[in-house]
């Protein structure tokens, strides 16, 4: 049988062990505190498109709701979906919506928290890029070309890390 080591190798890559294997971080003796992520993505369409969506006119229907939905979807199962992140019970998700007309785009923000021992950006970038896929998804047969840009972590706050705010939001 083989000895488990967990040991944490010279680097600053805790998924990392001793051996150079990769595994899921132990946080089984770090304290829970209130930890909340927020992340950004942005749908770039043919105005057409964008007047479309916003004016009710699609017609597989109200396609920010349906993202949205699938934003929440998505960050409740991140840790399926990337290896090595834990499973998490989130108490709160949000995800914001916001059609920008002069700009011929879509922002998308989703907001996660939770009480834990572990971070939750990831499921705050999972939940911002599957509420843009959803939008790409929905109105592909309209507009093949939209862009899906500038997916990233906006702030976070909670952890042994502190806080954290992008520049330039």
């Amino acid at each position: 049988m083989t000895q488990f080591d967990n040991t944490p190798n010279n680097t600053n890559f805790t998924h990392i062990n001793a051996n150079g294997d990769a595994h899921m971080v132990d946080v089984t003796n770090k304290p829970p505190t209130m930890r909340e992520a927020i992340a950004e993505a942005f749908v770039l369409m043919d105005p057409q498109t964008l007047a479309m969506i916003v004016n009710g006119q699609h017609h597989k229907g109200d396609v920010f709701a349906t993202a949205r939905i699938a934003g929440i979807q998505a960050a409740k199962k991140t840790w399926e979906l990337i290896p090595l992140c834990h499973p998490l019970l989130l108490t709160k998700i949000e995800i914001q919506i916001e059609p920008d007309i002069d700009n011929s785009q879509v922002r998308i923000q989703a907001l996660c928290r939770l009480t834990g021992q572990t971070g939750v950006e990831m499921e705050a970038l999972v939940a911002a890029s599957t509420a843009a896929l959803t939008i790409y998804d929905m109105c592909k047969a309209v507009q093949k070309d939209m862009v899906i840009s500038q997916v990233r972590l906006l702030s976070k706050s909670g952890g042994k890390s502190g806080d954290f705010r992008a520049k330039h939001d």
